[in-house]
């Protein structure tokens, strides 16, 4: 494989990408592998509804050894921890580390909030979000010991912006950003950058959703440049990517000035009533951590 990209190749690194049997985990793969990279994928080759099992990791794999690549297949589980860890155990003892997490295992189980099932809420949100903690987990502490780590979380649109039907997808994508945001900050000192990707791509997750011409625009290979961006030795961190046919948009977490309010105006009918200066953008930030939020408000009490 090539090791002739720059600071884009990935020779000598060793990257995980879970739910990487099909779809936008095996471009990812494919594309980390073709610079250099010696990856794991991980699959559990279940349908989208998180039933069943196939072979799918070993096909990635022998798609990677068959232009010249390195890669061994893992069907472990993100929702169990144990097998995590013995995941990131043997990367470790084969190739020496694990440099990189692409945390883009997840399922489906759609339907109204007033329909769904307890039990399917809490499915989804363990494989996306719990799981994307376990697989990060498995990998913190060897990325904090060589200092150096790249961590990719898969959000979503619907995270991010809502979408009828996915109550549980959006609650759990939308605490992958928030996962993404903390340890941002936990793991500056020890050069770990941890990033969110919202990809919108057409895949066995999405196959009954899109038309027929936009499921192949909304192909998965135009997702991949963004993600291997973010796991690069230049990527940012605590960022948010859209990503979608070719176009790549940065979403983020604002804050508006606000409104301080005293005396009458300290009530329900206060904040009704200023509501238009509470939700003025204009001048509105991007705060970089939770402390932000109080700063902004000890700032304007003290102009106050």
């Amino acid at each position: 494989m090539s090791d002739s990209f720059g600071s884009f190749g990935f020779a000598g690194r060793v990257a995980i990408v879970t739910g990487a049997g099909g779809g936008l985990g095996r471009e990812y793969a494919l594309e980390l592998a073709r610079r250099g990279a010696k990856v794991v994928v991980n699959d559990l080759g279940a349908s989208r509804d998180g039933t069943g099992q196939s072979d799918a990791a070993l096909k990635v794999v022998e798609e990677i050894e068959g232009v010249g690549g390195e890669a061994i297949a893992n069907g472990g589980s993100v929702t169990d921890y144990d097998q995590m860890v013995e995941m990131v155990a043997r990367a470790s003892e084969k190739w020496g580390g694990v440099h990189i997490l692409i945390n883009n295992a997840g399922v489906l189980r759609d339907k109204s909030f007033a329909k769904m099932d307890p039990a399917d809420f809490a499915f989804v949100v363990d494989v996306h979000l719990n799981g994307s903690a376990n697989a990060t987990k498995a990998v913190w502490d060897g990325m904090r010991a060589q200092n150096y780590g790249r961590i990719l979380m898969t959000a979503s649109s619907t995270g991010l912006y809502g979408n009828f039907g996915q109550a549980n997808y959006g609650a759990a994508k939308l605490g992958l950003a928030g996962l993404t945001k903390t340890l941002a900050i936990e793991g500056a000192k020890n050069n770990i950058r941890v990033n969110t990707i919202a990809p919108t791509a057409g895949t066995r997750m999405t196959q009954d959703i899109f038309p027929e011409e936009a499921f192949k625009a909304f192909s998965p290979d135009k997702v991949a440049p963004g993600a291997v961006f973010l796991v690069s030795e230049d990527a940012p961190t605590n960022m948010i990517l859209g990503a979608g046919a070719g176009v790549f948009q940065a979403a983020y977490v604002t804050l508006t000035p606000g409104a301080l309010l005293s005396g009458d105006d300290l009530s329900v009918e206060g904040v009704a009533a200023h509501w238009v200066a509470i939700t003025d953008r204009n001048g509105e930030i991007v705060p970089q951590s939770g402390a932000d939020q109080a700063m902004t408000i000890l700032a304007k009490l003290q102009r106050g």
